[in-house]
């Protein structure tokens, strides 16, 4: 979580450097990183739930306990997310969660990836699982007849947002999305699997997960886009580019606009010398909010260029066509005026009138507001071995069904969804900040706080599915954090099936191989 909160050192330091009127530059050890760094996942639930005869869920109620750390800085909106996000992509008539924020003297607690929307999620999906233990149902076929049907959408769910306004999902089709997942993961065909490895003594098991996850999260952001005289494209946003590809996909945008190559554009993000208002990279939010704002600006400079061109070609723009970075006339590509030249002329040239209602310059600046957020969905589906003798539970296959409308880029979607599965891996599995009675940590090296590793995470299959948003004109959704929202409950659901002859049921995360195994041994 440090990524989502602001540390004293981060004002300290520029600080003592103005005073000092030198450069200085601070290390931190990674004991000091573990002991006050920001964190999250502490929760605990106490759930109950209500369903008839054939699966179909009634009502929800229960209680929420959420370790707010020492302190946060981001008040109820970590627990408010777990809370909200419990629903996920089913049907739930009645619904009530009440809530204790819990002041403890751990680290504060901030935003990690999916921020409370794992735990909430895991919670309903393991109630489904034990709905289907209880009639003797399909676990599949438990969750098919309590989702959201595609003729229901837009959804207004029984949330309400922190708005007031009520959590409406836009668009989706989430029993396909689970079809395709049980399709791709080889559902139908692991009982057989599962009963041959038995017989060599070996526990397999597979589980299931869906998920739906808000995003694009505004206010607002803001891009602006220039062509010079010399053609070059020059595109300026408020978003900031960590590593999630954000400058790719800006480019590649106004390359489709503009019928250019994303590398002959310039995208410069995050600096408040171009763009003074910026919201940065949280939620998910990046492709709805600056990519279409981008977008927008791109497409305010390609109807400028085709009404300067119609001038200087004197043509119908009607007629005019944008194509490898020049307006020319349809079906006559000689007759054409490039970019670069367009925004000459347009900046300044002695002897050329403006058109009628053209501003000198050929630029744009666009400010995008989110009107809502936007609803990504999934379907997760996991194959493990687990080794009743020692705890030790190994991956075998992981296969992810996302629906995150529009894909701009599907390889940055593929990067985004698998490291998040990776992330989800080592929540369920490995990472866990321990402290003793005293509240002391004992966490305190990589030693002690394991990840998951090359050799433990197996290959992970992603098919797309595309949903439009009917809330942006891009039609995009956001992608970063979906992928670690379903892993825990869909480990933990085929953990749970590889070791039904013992009869254990899992609750606390993560699930350590010593954890496990005490598991197995309580039911022998």
């Amino acid at each position: 979580g440090p990524k989502a909160a602001f540390h004293p050192e981060e004002l300290a330091l520029p600080a003592a450097a103005a005073l000092l009127r030198r450069p200085l530059k601070w290390m931190e050890d990674r004991r000091e990183n573990f002991v006050a760094a920001v964190g999250e996942r502490d929760q605990d639930w106490d759930m109950e739930v209500a369903f008839d005869g054939e699966g179909h869920l009634l009502a929800l109620r229960g209680r929420l306990c959420h370790d707010h750390g020492s302190c946060t800085p981001y008040g109820v909106a970590l627990a408010y997310n777990a809370g909200t996000n419990v629903i996920g992509p089913y049907v739930l008539p009645a619904y009530r969660l009440d809530i204790n924020w819990c002041l403890t003297n751990f680290v504060p607690c901030a935003p990690t990836r999916g921020a409370g929307r794992p735990q909430g999620m895991y919670v309903m999906e393991r109630l489904l699982d034990a709905i289907a233990a209880k009639l003797d149902l399909p676990r599949d076929e438990v969750r098919r007849r309590n989702m959201i049907q595609p003729s229901q959408m837009p959804y207004a769910t029984p949330i309400k947002q922190r708005d007031g306004s009520t959590m409406t999902y836009d668009s989706g089709d989430y029993p396909e999305c689970q079809r395709r997942a049980l399709e791709a993961g080889g559902w139908s065909d692991f009982p057989a699997r599962q009963a041959a490895a038995r017989k060599q003594g070996r526990y397999l098991g597979i589980g299931l997960a869906n998920y739906v996850e808000g995003t694009g999260r505004g206010p607002f952001e803001s891009a602006g886009l220039s062509i010079g005289g010399s053609g070059k494209i020059v595109v300026t946003t408020g978003a900031s580019a960590q590593g999630q590809g954000t400058k790719t996909m800006l480019a590649q945008l106004v390359g489709d606009v503009l019928g250019t190559r994303p590398e002959d554009i310039d995208v410069v993000a995050g600096d408040t010398t171009g763009t003074a208002m910026g919201f940065g990279a949280f939620a998910s939010r990046q492709t709805v909010t600056a990519g279409n704002a981008v977008h927008l600006a791109a497409v305010a400079v390609r109807e400028k260029a085709i009404k300067a061109a119609a001038e200087m070609l004197e043509a119908s723009a009607d007629d005019l066509e944008l194509k490898d970075g020049a307006v020319q006339v349809k079906g006559v590509p000689e007759m054409r005026k490039t970019l670069a030249h367009i925004a000459h002329a347009i900046g300044g040239v002695p002897g050329f009138a403006l058109p009628n209602g053209i501003t000198p310059g050929l630029a744009a600046s666009i400010d995008f507001p989110a009107p809502a957020l936007t609803y990504c969905n999934g379907s997760h589906i996991c194959e493990v071995e687990a080794d009743p003798e020692t705890g030790a539970v190994r991956l075998l296959n992981y296969v992810v069904v996302h629906d995150s409308g529009r894909i701009i880029n599907p390889m940055i979607v593929d990067g985004q969804v698998i490291g998040a599965v990776a992330h989800g891996i080592g929540a369920t599995l490995y990472e866990w900040m321990r402290y003793d009675d005293q509240g002391q940590p004992q966490t305190v090296t990589y030693g002690d706080y394991l990840l998951p590793s090359t050799d433990t995470v197996p290959r992970i299959e992603i098919v797309h599915m595309e949903s439009p948003s009917p809330l942006n004109p891009l039609g995009v959704k956001g992608a970063a954090e979906s992928g670690t929202i379903a892993t825990p409950a869909a480990i933990v659901s085929a953990i749970e099936d590889a070791l039904r002859p013992f009869g254990v049921r899992i609750c606390d995360l993560p699930l350590t191989p010593d954890r496990l195994h005490s598991l197995i041994l309580a039911t022998r």
